[in-house]
């Protein structure tokens, strides 16, 4: 019984040492999973705080280049408005000052008319016949009538060249703005 009994004993020797050797591999691989877990998943988290500055930082640098974009149209818009006041402010002032001229050739013409028209008066009074009087209503009615096809005339081309020169300013203007905004803008 002897060799049966130590038969027995060097099975459960055996026995003994796989188990403990299957414990130890065991015992040893669940350290190796659970430390390259524990590495996996702290390299995941490095990688999405990695991405998560680099995704910030890229929408932060977006976001400044957006605005000062912005800016700098609305600087842009601002100053070519400035341009468009001040050529409306110029037109003003030109159309003021042709309205004041065409004011005072109105006047002159009027004043020059009423002379004329007592001068006529008081010649129509001192004549001694009636054909006297004919001859010198003739006279007037058609001395007045060339002083009004002249003064019409030339208050038509002081009017038309009052509206060139009142409109250019803003003429100039509505070329820059089809020349700026007519054109499809290239993205910068």
């Amino acid at each position: 019984m002897t060799t049966a009994n130590t038969t027995t004993a060097t099975v459960a020797r055996a026995k003994k040492v796989v188990t403990d050797a299957a414990v130890d591999a065991a015992t040893t691989t669940q350290g190796t999973v659970k430390q390259a877990a524990e590495t996996t998943a702290a390299a995941a988290q490095d990688a999405v705080t990695k991405n998560y500055e680099q995704a910030v930082a890229l929408t932060k640098e977006q976001v400044e280049k957006a605005s000062k974009k912005a800016f700098e149209a609305y600087e842009e818009l601002t100053a070519f408005n400035k341009e468009t006041v001040d050529a409306l402010v110029l037109s003003s002032t030109v159309l003021a000052k042709g309205l004041e001229n065409l004011s005072k050739s109105f006047v002159a013409y009027a004043q020059s008319s009423l002379e004329s028209s007592v001068s006529a008066t008081k010649a129509l009074l001192a004549v001694k016949t009636l054909r006297e009087a004919v001859d010198l209503q003739s006279e007037f009615a058609k001395t007045s009538f060339d002083t009004l096809v002249s003064e019409a005339t030339k208050t038509s081309e002081l009017s038309v060249k009052l509206a060139n020169e009142a409109i250019e300013p803003i003429s100039a203007r509505v070329n820059a703005v089809v020349t700026k905004f007519g054109k499809p803008r290239l993205a910068a």
